[in-house]
């Protein structure tokens, strides 16, 4: 076909497509279903054009022309539709709902598939791997239809995250075993249940594999294309396209699956590894690709209809209707029978039953099982009547789902009451619209005196606020209970916080690195309130200032090889993260005072701000423990973060003015090059020198004073540093007597069995008694700080110790000291429970 006669069709058909949604809308139809509606009618159209005036006449000609196969369907517009989806997706509900999402892509794509095939095989004569076929083919749902009801009728965002999350992997599911079956239908005719699993577990699993690489990979592509926005979204539609066909075609694993997760890492990880201004773009631009691609899809695979269904006899007519039943039933055994069982295994929350009755009737189908069934027809070696057949019933199912089911869900929606607000979400919105409008009131009555507005049109818009008030004053908070009002409020707030956290690395006041972190805690902590309200952010906050899983890596790594850059590392992104959160948890309170006390009442706010400063003074305790010990390093965190406010401001003030026309837009580029310049050495980052070094740490114990160089280097090559912890055990019962312990900087707590407590500080040690044979218990050390250690192991310390006299004077003398304080220490307690002893039994004696 000519190069600018494929333009113009192309041109001339989303120039069609543009006004179907108003049109849709205005027939109350949902979209999908009238661009099938259309696509039948150019499917017929492109053969009776011989009326159509010439420019008209050549658009239908050149649509007629177009060589639509199977391959256009899956390598063109399949890619960008599944990439679109699982942008959108939220990661964390996803994983929430993970359960029952798996049950409805993988296994209910399994019975669908026998239960179609059999159904079909019992009342026909094709063959039960036919059949078979036909049941993989239709188990693969569309969501572009339902998600577009979803929203235009409001359902809730979990329904939709469930169907939006079965479409993302069932289609994987689906080709795979459409793959094998129509391998074992052109091959031997043998269909082997063992090789259907392992082919769908080394396709499904190859390509969540390859796809999570291939996302990693782009999204580290970004760090080198930040500030280029254009750029980054290009390189994801790139991904979107060659995560699928590299899968496909060189790796030999599910391009579906592959594209999928991809879409899914960059849609969670790039957030924060795009410059700031891209993820804002990218949402939209990936809507248009989406609508582009559906739109042609639905319409491409719409022109096809009548000419599939152009052949089809009643017999074949009559089989559609068994293949419409029988998937509705396949769906209700999963839907009503195996997703229940999940809940009882406690895999996944409960999907309630109105959930159930949407997803077991939104289940439509669309393009993609249509391009199956067209690569069906492509097949020379599958026989021309099962060609001929699966096509039929494909074709004709998919449009009873579409007109029936499709048409007739919205309906259902709201006779279920899914569109409905919960009573919670309805107070919320009536106090959210009757503050709203108090303050547009009186706002507008200023505005009218100002411009001296007629006192008739001011007592008219006075009179529409004054109704809206009147329908909302009846229903506020008070119908809340306090708790309810308490969760609601954390909820606010910890949505606020995630956007907060997003808008500090928007204004590259932390890095990309530090946010992924601390984006990825607040979204842990708002799951938390969300699962336990007030009860759940008390054990989120406790969990958010803990060592994260990289910092205990690299601890261990520093205990068992002593390598200290990672710990190093990690310590320092510790220190910077703890001060992100102290800044953002002190605007969080204000925000709670400020904007949620005025929707939720003063005493639910005055809990959450309570519940807020306990979590303040958790992280002030961890960063205080930090900046003791690391004194220089807290003052240049502070001197960066100070720097890089004072920098945003500065950006603000001379972006402000631009759009002001207060100045050029060269004197704003040279401004923002000055700006640049005064800035620059903030963002340089020093590493957290931890001081671990033996001969360093050695130099601060006064027990090696006086030491020849030589006993001292010896000793340094014995000696292992180690860094201790806040409220971290040291010497424990299941450590006792394997090494002795030299505190060189920082200070430890030793706990007797009578819960007394002595402090040992920066030159004194512990351990010694027990590998000297001499010590008769087993105390407790934990170390009060960040307290930096010298171990030495039981054979050092006894080879030091025959080695160096002088040395082993010191540590004997100190050793008699304490057996000294421990005999004197064991006589009192006995003495103490001795006349506690007597004290019981004359309180006991009868009077």
């Amino acid at each position: 076909m000519d190069i600018g006669f494929l333009v113009f069709g192309l041109a001339g058909l989303l120039t069609l497509v543009c006004f179907m949604p108003p049109l849709a809308g205005r027939l109350k139809l949902p979209y999908s279903v009238l661009l099938a509606l259309v696509g039948c009618l150019l499917g017929i159209g492109v053969h009776l054009h011989g009326w159509a005036p010439p420019v008209l006449g050549d658009l239908l000609d050149t649509i007629e022309h177009f060589e639509i196969s199977s391959e256009t369907f899956l390598m063109v517009f399949l890619p960008v539709l599944l990439f679109e989806t699982a942008l959108s997706m939220n990661v964390r509900r996803l994983i929430d709902d993970i359960g029952p999402i798996l049950m409805m892509a993988i296994v209910a794509v399994v019975v669908c598939t026998l239960v179609v095939g059999f159904a079909v095989d019992a009342v026909s004569s094709y063959g039960l791997i036919v059949c078979l076929l036909l049941g993989a083919i239709v188990a693969t749902t569309d969501p572009a239809a339902v998600v577009g009801i979803f929203r235009e009728v409001g359902a809730p965002k979990r329904l939709t995250t469930l169907v939006e999350g079965e479409s993302l992997f069932n289609d994987a599911a689906s080709i795979a075993l459409y793959s094998v079956l129509l391998a074992a239908l052109g091959g031997s005719g043998e269909l082997s249940v063992g090789a259907v699993f392992n082919d769908f577990i080394f396709h499904f699993v190859g390509g969540g594999l390859a796809g999570f690489l291939m996302g990693r990979l782009a999204c580290a592509l970004f760090a080198w294309l930040r500030g280029f926005p254009t750029a980054e979204i290009t390189l994801t539609l790139t991904l979107a396209y060659l995560s699928f066909f590299i899968s496909e075609h060189y790796l030999g694993v599910s391009g579906v699956v592959a594209t999928v997760i991809a879409g899914l890492v960059v849609g969670s990880t790039g957030r924060t590894r795009m410059s700031p201004t891209t993820f804002e773009f990218l949402s939209s631009a990936w809507g248009q690709f989406g609508f582009w691609a559906n739109s042609l899809i639905f319409l491409f695979a719409a022109m096809l209809i009548p000419k599939l269904m152009a052949e089809a006899d009643w017999q074949e007519l009559l089989l559609v209707l068994v293949v419409f039943a029988a998937t509705l039933a396949a769906r209700a055994i999963v839907v009503f029978g195996l997703l229940p069982l999940l809940r009882v295994a406690r895999i996944g929350a409960e999907v309630s039953n109105p959930y159930k009755s949407v997803m077991w009737w939104g289940g439509l189908r669309g393009a993609v099982s249509l391009a199956l069934a067209l690569a069906v027809t492509e097949q020379s070696s599958v026989p021309e009547q099962a060609r001929q057949f699966v096509a039929v019933a494909t074709t004709g199912f998919v449009l009873m789902t579409l007109m029936i089911n499709g048409v007739s869900l919205r309906p259902l929606i709201r006779m279920l009451g899914l569109n409905q607000l919960s009573p919670v979400e309805r107070t919320i919105r009536n106090q959210v619209l009757a503050a709203a409008l108090e303050d547009l009131q009186g706002r507008t009555e200023e505005i009218a005196k100002v411009d001296h507005v007629n006192p008739e049109a001011r007592d008219r818009i006075r009179a529409v606020f004054d109704a809206s008030l009147t329908s909302v004053h009846d229903g506020q908070v008070g119908q809340m209970t306090l708790d309810q009002r308490v969760a609601v409020g954390l909820s606010i707030v910890a949505r606020r916080e995630e956007e907060m956290f997003f808008d500090i690395l928007k204004a590259q006041i932390v890095d990309w690195r530090l946010a992924e972190g601390l984006l990825a805690r607040a979204e842990r902590l708002e799951d938390a309130v969300r699962a336990g309200g007030l009860a759940g952010f008390e054990a989120g906050i406790v969990a958010d200032v803990r060592y994260s899983r990289l910092f205990r890596m690299a601890l261990r790594t520093h205990y068992m090889f002593g390598f200290q850059g990672w710990l190093a590392r990690e310590l320092g992104k510790r220190f910077a993260s703890l001060l992100t959160k102290r800044s953002v948890a002190r605007d969080l309170m204000k925000f709670a005072r400020e904007q949620v006390a005025p929707l939720l009442g003063e005493e639910a706010a005055d809990r959450i701000i309570a519940a807020h400063q306990r979590r303040l003074d958790l992280i002030e305790n961890a960063l205080q423990a930090l900046t003791l010990q690391y004194p220089s390093y807290s003052l240049w965190l502070q001197e960066s973060h100070l720097g890089r406010v004072a920098r945003e401001l500065e950006r603000r003030r001379y972006r402000d003015m631009l759009e002001q026309f207060l100045i050029s837009g060269e004197v704003y580029a040279d401004l923002m090059a000055q700006l640049k310049a005064r800035w620059q050495h903030i963002d340089k980052h020093p590493p957290l020198d931890i001081e671990l070094g033996s001969a360093e740490l050695v130099k601060r114990v006064p027990l090696f004073e006086g030491l020849s160089q030589d006993s001292l280097r010896a000793i340094c090559r014995l000696l292992k540093p180690r860094l201790a912890l806040p409220d971290q055990h040291i010497l424990t019962e299941g450590r006792h007597g394997q090494e002795m312990c030299i505190v060189a900087s920082g200070a430890v707590v030793v706990h007797l069995p009578d819960h007394t407590t002595i402090e040992l500080g920066s030159g004194e040690f512990f351990g010694e008694l027990a590998l000297l044979g001499e010590e008769q218990l087993v105390p407790d050390v934990t170390s009060l700080g960040y307290s930096k250690l010298l171990m030495l192991s039981a054979r050092d310390f006894h080879a030091l110790l025959a080695r160096d006299e002088h040395l082993r004077e010191r540590i004997q003398t100190v050793a008699k000291q304490r057996m000294r304080a421990i005999e004197v220490w064991k006589q009192y307690s006995q003495a103490a429970a001795a006349a506690a002893a007597s004290t019981a039994s004359e309180d006991s004696a009868p009077a």
